[in-house]
């Protein structure tokens, strides 16, 4: 039997993620505090903790991946004016990056780019288009940062590996009460303000991690290795690529520094569930069945009580055209997700309930309204938050609006 193996890459690819939900669980990143019930009874081993991160200096010291020419400057000087204000310089740069008579950048799931790469291949995931963007916006005298967002899991096979795909974007304030946020991807479900703000070294990290599962992807292990002990030089406390670290180890056939990695994956993070499903699969490759099967339970009681594992489930058998699974897997509702309401009306009005239907509608409607700070997809990249709206908890929500007409001419995400 294949046993496959899961990693993780910061990117943005949500169009496979029904694919894998009957073979691997659901991520909890959108679950805030509810993580897996189990105990790993782990313990850190600092001599295995020090086999693993054996490097006392960044190995790549000569890739900056926030690294812009002096052509990229000049392109940018040749647009964006000393005179323009904060605001215009964001309009500006969205053309710069997106505009059909500019770069018209392109996404692309398959590689991830430093700053200058993304550049001249017009192209990248979002970890390659946010090194770009951040690199252009400090330079044109915007304050920028990467923030990594929680957004519905994206789940991709490539060979033996199950590679499931986060988020990264942008974000910067234009005044004391105003910020802007900077997206780049084909699409974001169920996305709502759960963003945080990562340093440049943890973005690095990132950036090695992918580079790691590219490798890793392409069967090149030792490859991956080195980039994966980068990863978590630059930042030890990074859950994702301690359960890449692992994925590797399990090829390399070294099995303890597997389990380890795996282990110590979800002691930072108790809603990793790529790291308890990769236990289950490495205990159960080792023989030891009633330990594996202790871990595929912990995972089953946390699908059971994960309304995105049922709403996942439901899309399956709505596309199956088999209704009437559909809205029982759809009854598990988040009370705040507009998407599962709709995702009920449709349900209803393919079963010719059209009280029922609207009555759903209704209610997505009246959370749209009522919750206007979700995050919710766009048409355009680029959105301004006025925080004065969310000082209260009285307050209805952030108003979040495009911040100029040249926006309205960009392709959609």
């Amino acid at each position: 039997m294949t046993m496959t193996k899961t990693v993780t890459k910061t990117m943005s690819c949500l169009s496979a993620f029904q694919k894998a939900v009957a073979v691997c669980a659901i991520s909890a990143a959108l679950l805030g505090c509810v993580g897996i019930d189990i105990d790993t009874q782990f313990t850190r081993d600092e001599e295995l903790h020090a086999a693993i991160i054996d490097q006392s200096e960044d190995r790549f010291l000569e890739i900056d991946p926030l690294y812009i020419s002096d052509e990229v400057k000049q392109y940018i000087d040749a647009y964006i004016g000393p005179r323009d204000g904060t605001v215009a310089r964001v309009d500006k740069l969205q053309d710069l990056l997106y505009g059909e008579e500019f770069l018209n950048t392109q996404y692309s799931s398959e590689q991830t780019h430093t700053a200058m790469e993304a550049f001249y291949a017009r192209e990248g995931n979002c970890l390659s288009v946010m090194n770009l963007y951040v690199a252009m916006a400090r330079y044109a005298g915007l304050d920028a940062n990467f923030q990594t967002v929680d957004v519905q899991p994206s789940w991709d096979r490539r060979g033996d590996l199950l590679v499931l795909s986060q988020h990264i974007n942008a974000s910067g304030r234009i005044s004391a009460t105003r910020d802007y946020i900077v997206d780049f991807t084909p699409e974001i479900l169920l996305q709502q303000l759960t963003s945080k703000i990562v340093s440049d070294r943890s973005a690095r990290s990132l950036y090695f991690n992918n580079l790691g599962v590219e490798e890793l992807i392409d069967g090149n292990i030792e490859e991956a290795l080195i980039y994966f002990k980068n990863a978590l030089f630059l930042n030890e406390e990074s859950s994702i690529a301690w359960n890449n670290i692992g994925s590797t180890y399990t090829r390399l056939g070294n099995k303890k520094l597997a389990e380890y990695s795996y282990q110590l994956a979800f002691s930072l993070d108790d809603s990793n569930a790529t790291s308890i499903n990769n236990l289950a699969r490495f205990y159960r490759r080792a023989g030891d069945y009633a330990l594996a099967r202790e871990y595929e339970k912990a995972i089953e009681r946390f699908n059971d009580r994960n309304p995105y594992y049922h709403f996942a489930q439901g899309s399956i058998a709505f596309g199956n055209e088999d209704f009437d699974l559909a809205r029982q897997s759809s009854v598990r509702l988040k009370q705040e997700e507009p998407d599962f309401y709709l995702a009920l009306t449709a349900v209803y009005t393919r079963l010719g309930d059209e009280v029922e239907a609207q009555r759903y509608s209704d209610t997505a409607g009246s959370i749209l309204a009522m919750y206007d700070n979700i995050y919710q997809p766009s048409n355009e990249k680029v959105k301004i938050i006025d925080s004065t709206t969310i000082l209260r908890k009285s307050s209805p929500g952030i108003s979040i609006f495009a911040p100029g007409s040249r926006t309205n001419r960009r392709r959609s995400n």
